[in-house]
């Protein structure tokens, strides 16, 4: 009984099904938005379901000297580790006692793959452009990661040196939100940041680029691998605001008034991820480097020498 409790738990909610239509609903929302700022209608509803749907249903391609394996298995490697965040942090948010010791360190773990899985993908595609685009996603992973760790090192500082998620929220309930000290308001910016690099969104959208490598190393993909490639950055973008709430802002709480709070809050971080998307020039990948090496590794040391301080 316990078995198929945790079956349902990981497939319905707050696992797979819960996180894949919050996903597509994302999705719509970024669209939406997108055209109201470039001044178009946008699209229907249900677009993005029918987008994927029609994936689903068309042929996969595998490309002559690909690694088969390896270009079936890294959407699915993609598509399994944010479920498997989405879950954890659904289960935090509602039962804050009952997660373990260095859950969070668990989550940062798994942000880590779905970029993990775009390499493989490229890579294994065996096509030049493909190569470049993983190539690419990789010197942007090794940028952005260092800062972004170093701001989650923030908010355990500020929260007593707790790597359980739920302590970081039952401390944030108890003394305020992580980004109301000095600190932590620098840390949520260095996060933001990492967290559009981690989208892969623009500014950031260099291993993709489709004006020049035409989408990198989803080049060779087609049909239900595509398909479940996109369902994976749709729920991707769903999840990431969500975590950095949980982290810095307070947590989402789903008691009464809080949860409207908490829905504002999440919709406000991601108005600001699209609104960046849409009012910035892309970056070329040397510069994404230097900018991540740079001030904003420094940003966020600094942040983590005013928490030690207590700022």
């Amino acid at each position: 009984m316990e078995t198929l409790k945790s079956i349902l738990y990981f497939i319905v909610f707050p696992g797979f099904l819960f996180t894949a239509i919050a996903g597509i609903l994302v999705s719509w929302i970024d669209r939406k938005v997108t055209a109201l700022v470039q001044w178009r209608v946008g699209p229907p509803f249900m677009q993005p379901l029918y987008d994927f749907v029609k994936l689903l249903g068309k042929e996969t391609i595998i490309p002559r000297g690909s690694s088969k394996f390896t270009f079936l298995l890294s959407p699915v490697l993609s598509l399994t580790s944010i479920t498997i965040v989405s879950t954890m942090l659904w289960h935090t948010f509602i039962m804050p006692s009952k997660g373990f010791v260095g859950d969070l360190i668990v989550i940062v773990y798994l942000l880590v793959m779905p970029s993990i899985a775009i390499i493989l993908a490229g890579f294994s595609s065996a096509n030049p452009l493909s190569s470049i685009g993983a190539s690419r996603e990789m010197k942007l992973l090794l940028s952005y990661e260092l800062p972004f760790i170093i701001s989650v090192l923030v908010a355990v500082i500020n929260s007593g040196n707790e790597i359980l998620m739920g302590n970081i929220l039952m401390f944030q309930n108890n003394n305020g939100a992580i980004a109301g000290s000095l600190s932590g308001i620098l840390a949520f910016v260095v996060a933001i940041l990492c967290m559009q690099a981690k989208l892969a969104l623009v500014p950031f959208d260099a291993p993709e680029a489709e004006t020049e490598i035409t989408g990198g190393p989803f080049i060779e993909y087609s049909g239900t691998p595509l398909a479940i490639f996109k369902l994976s950055r749709w729920m991707l973008l769903f999840v990431l605001p969500l975590f950095l709430v949980g982290v810095f802002w307070g947590g989402f709480r789903i008691e009464g008034i809080d949860l409207l709070w908490s829905v504002l809050k999440y919709v406000a971080l991601l108005v600001v991820i699209i609104l960046i998307k849409n009012t910035a020039p892309r970056f070329r990948i040397d510069q994404v480097l230097k900018l991540f090496w740079g001030p904003i590794t420094f940003l966020a040391i600094l942040a983590v020498i005013l928490a030690y301080l207590g700022v």
